[in-house]
């Protein structure tokens, strides 16, 4: 029945895919507005590419002459556009072939490093980890002390500045190690760095310098490094600070009150548990690891990564949800199935849904825009069959990004049809 609804759906999209429609309407489809509000049977209606309104259909009429396309979604599930946050999506192809790896430049400091103009629109990997719901990512370079800067790009596009939907949102910045070494069963190898405290000074004269920079008016202002951090100290962008340890993260916050950064976020954010109130106080949000992995410690629970996102909701920092680690633009797909893990530890499923949707747009400065199925915000969503949280029941139905509508297969679902149909021809014979 399941794969019968979902050949329906397809055929309905496949029909208005190739013309841009005005307004649609999408009835009776059951509405996480990503808001942490849920709408058993919902009315959702699109004009031109934005949220109209959101109505209980069961309580509501519409007059079908008024819209361009009417879909009766049956009860699926309709969710906000999931964000990978941090991630090397369309910067990337093949982790293993250097000539496919665009996230690293050579260079110490780098905040003059834009990943906008290196976002490969073409990407195989971009369509796999849109069919699981995932429509935006925070497209981030990597390497050196200072990374670049990141931006906020769609899963579909036909070129880079097409896919662009905040460009420039912040600056990355790997804060140094303070421990060294790491542990396994047999032994541990954890010490504290010998270098931590000079690299800490770097970064201070760095920022001192980046400040004077700033207020010499009378200088020639041509160095790209410096001209790239000043709107970091003027509100126009974020810093990502990347690290995991608790003696990072406290000297973080004081890095961050010293030179008054206004908006500071953590990436990582392992420890970020054991001084949450700090965090809060600081009104510092988190980016929190991947939650399918080992802990870090000898001595940690075995499920603290499952159990993090549930501790810091109970603390009431503002957090979400990413995927650094290895083959980390292939696994964004598997976004949706971490929030899932984390509502299995101690989070509501809407707290879940918000930590891929709402909190990752609010930390990175779209939620006016995106993040939530709310009127006046852009029509992007999409519908599952099932719990998209779930990986035995998300089967992505129809997907909408700034209110077009975007193909819900990819070069692997064509493949298997393509042989399937192949190999059950040679047996009809």
């Amino acid at each position: 029945m399941k794969n019968k609804l979902l050949v329906v759906c397809c055929l309905i999209i496949g029909a208005v895919f190739s013309q841009k429609s005005q307004t649609i309407l999408l009835v009776n489809g059951f509405l996480h507005q990503g808001n942490g509000t849920v709408v058993e049977t919902a009315l959702i209606g699109i004009r031109n590419g934005k949220i109209d309104f959101v109505k209980n259909a069961l309580s509501s009429t519409y007059n079908k002459s008024e819209w361009d396309t009417i879909i009766d979604l049956k009860g699926q599930h309709v969710y906000p556009a999931f964000i990978a946050p941090n991630s090397t999506l369309g910067i990337t192809e093949i982790d293993a072939v250097r000539a496919t790896r665009d996230f690293q430049e050579v260079g110490y400091l780098n905040p003059h490093i834009r990943s906008q103009i290196a976002f490969n629109a073409e990407s195989k990997v971009i369509s796999t980890v849109r069919t699981n719901g995932v429509l935006f990512a925070q497209v981030t370079p990597r390497g050196g002390r200072i990374s670049g800067t990141s931006s906020i790009m769609a899963m579909s596009g036909w070129n880079w500045e097409d896919a662009t939907i905040f460009k420039d949102d912040g600056v990355h910045l790997n804060w140094p190690e303070s421990i060294q070494g790491t542990w396994n069963e047999d032994a541990i190898n954890k010490s504290k760095s010998k270098n931590y405290q000079q690299q800490k000074e770097e970064l201070y004269a760095f920022f001192n310098l980046v400040k004077a920079y700033q207020k010499n008016e009378n200088e020639l202002k041509n160095d790209l490094r410096l001209n790239a951090m000043i709107p970091c100290l003027s509100a126009e962008k974020r810093i990502y600070f990347h690290a995991n340890e608790i003696q990072q993260l406290i000297d973080i916050i004081e890095f961050v009150h010293f030179f008054d950064i206004p908006f500071p976020v953590i990436v990582g954010g392992y420890d970020s548990h054991l001084i949450a109130r700090k965090l809060k106080d600081a009104n510092i949000p988190v980016m929190l690891g991947r939650t399918h992995s080992l802990p870090e410690n000898e001595d940690d629970p075995i499920d603290l990564p499952f159990r993090l996102p549930a501790l810091l909701q109970k603390e009431g920092v503002l957090f979400c949800l990413q995927n650094e680690g290895d083959m980390e633009a292939m696994n964004a797909r598997n976004l949706p199935f971490q929030a899932g893990t984390a509502m299995a530890y101690g989070l509501t499923e809407e707290e879940a849904i918000q930590s891929i949707s709402l909190n990752a747009c609010k930390i990175i400065g779209v939620s006016e825009k995106y993040g939530s199925i709310e009127p006046g915000k852009y029509a992007s969503l999409f519908v599952s069959i099932g719990n998209a949280l779930d990986m035995r029941t998300n089967q992505v139905s129809m997907i909408l990004i700034n209110g077009s509508f975007v193909p819900t297969s990819n070069f692997q679902s064509d493949l298997y049809q393509r042989y399937e149909k192949k190999y059950q021809a040679i047996k009809q014979h």
